[in-house]
């Protein structure tokens, strides 16, 4: 089965021993970071240093759209530039190393998924029925949000040499996110609460609302009452969608819905053609994606059906267990569908049981495998990914 492990760009740059080691694995590609969010990332075998802190979400390559004049009040949105911890081409740089160790690379694109623009262009964020912004969170609803995202597919995901993409967080972004030091624990949402606490009520999302027959006010209102008893730990807001339907009301629950889907799947279309229509011919798109379309983050909730016939295939979250990739096979098709198992050892994987998780996912209809990541694993993680992967 074609494997293909993630990297980061600072894994390999100025580490001449890194392609060779990641291609010693048995993997045949690497899926290398060209635009990510922030993040602190341990380099554990990097002649260098041991700690990467990327400090923004950011481009690591050199990019057009990162030098224009953006992000203040009235001018479109932009990615930025990386600093210290990925200057010049960074991905350019490792791309070619890998490439050179006869690896594929993939470019890995991480999308509505950007602090620092919330940060200092709030009004792209999400807002909850309470009146909170989630900084972390662009609406997807928005107009200039939908270009800003779609222009930075097209650019990061064509990098020179890269045979395909995957594109992260193509969809909506709500609560559930690691978010600095992250304090939402406390009172557990569930899947229920946590789709009322990532429903959106900016000026864009309350017109979506009221051109679906909905009372954006009345929403609010209808959410915030809802939560009362979470908040105070009397009632658990767990059992998927049955009790989204509950606290809302099904006929408001399938409204929200409806339009939260349509939005996402209009902007997924539009940026698998912005990305089609900027590279080769042959090039692959895939999304990290979760068959439950209303769920949020990294994985987009996505109706797998639609997804295939838009994207080339998805990367599914597998780190649980493989019961996710049943939808997508269940759709059919000729799609690649990619498990994505982490193999750090720390950040909860299981390395140790890779050839046996492996043939699960096949069993389950996987076509492809993704190791996260092989950067961040040390050194005897990496060895049982080498025993996994033998022959």
């Amino acid at each position: 089965m074609k494997t293909s492990a993630f990297l980061y760009p600072w894994d390999v740059v100025g580490d001449p021993e890194a392609a060779a080691r990641v291609a010693g694995l048995g993997v045949r590609s690497v899926t290398l970071a060209a635009a990510y969010h922030s993040t602190r990332a341990l380099t554990p075998r990097h002649p260098r240093h041991r700690i990467v802190t990327a400090e923004h979400a950011a481009l690591l390559y050199p990019s057009a759209l990162a030098t224009r004049d953006g992000n203040g009040e009235g001018r479109p949105l932009r990615p930025y530039a990386a600093g210290a911890w990925a200057p010049g081409d960074a991905h350019g740089e490792a791309s070619a190393a890998l490439r050179d160790a006869g690896l594929e690379v993939h470019t890995w694109v991480v999308l509505a998924h950007n602090s620092r623009l919330g940060a200092e262009r709030p009004d792209t964020s999400v807002v909850n029925a309470y009146g909170d912004r989630y900084p972390w969170a662009p609406c997807i609803a928005q107009p200039a949000t939908r270009a800003y995202l779609v222009a930075l597919a097209a650019e990061a995901a064509v990098r020179p040499g890269a045979s395909g993409t995957e594109l992260e967080s193509l969809g909506w972004y709500g609560l559930a996110h690691l978010h600095a030091h992250d304090k939402i624990a406390g009172v557990p949402l569930g899947d229920a609460g946590q789709y009322l606490m990532s429903l959106c009520f900016c000026p864009d999302c309350r017109a979506g609302y009221i051109a679906s027959g909905l009372d954006p006010d009345g929403l609010a209102d209808t959410v915030r009452r809802a939560l009362k008893p979470v908040w105070r730990g009397t009632e658990q807001s767990d059992g998927g969608w049955a009790a989204v339907e509950k606290l809302l009301g099904a006929e408001r629950a399938a409204a929200t819905r409806a339009w939260r889907d349509a939005t996402a799947r209009g902007l997924q279309e539009e940026a698998v053609s912005a990305v089609r229509a900027a590279a080769p011919h042959d090039f692959q798109v895939l999304l990290h994606a979760d068959p439950v379309s209303y769920h949020c983050g990294a994985n987009a909730g996505v109706d797998p059906a639609h997804i295939l016939s838009v994207a080339d295939g998805v990367v599914v979250p597998c780190a649980g267990g493989t019961s996710l990739l049943a939808p997508f096979a269940d759709a059919g098709g000729s799609a690649v569908l990619a498990a994505n198992l982490t193999v750090v050892s720390a950040m909860g994987g299981s390395p140790a049981t890779l050839a046996d998780d492996a043939a699960r996912a096949a069993d389950h209809g996987a076509t492809e495998l993704r190791l996260y990541h092989a950067g961040l694993a040390s050194d005897a993680d990496l060895d049982l990914v080498r025993e996994g992967l033998a022959p």
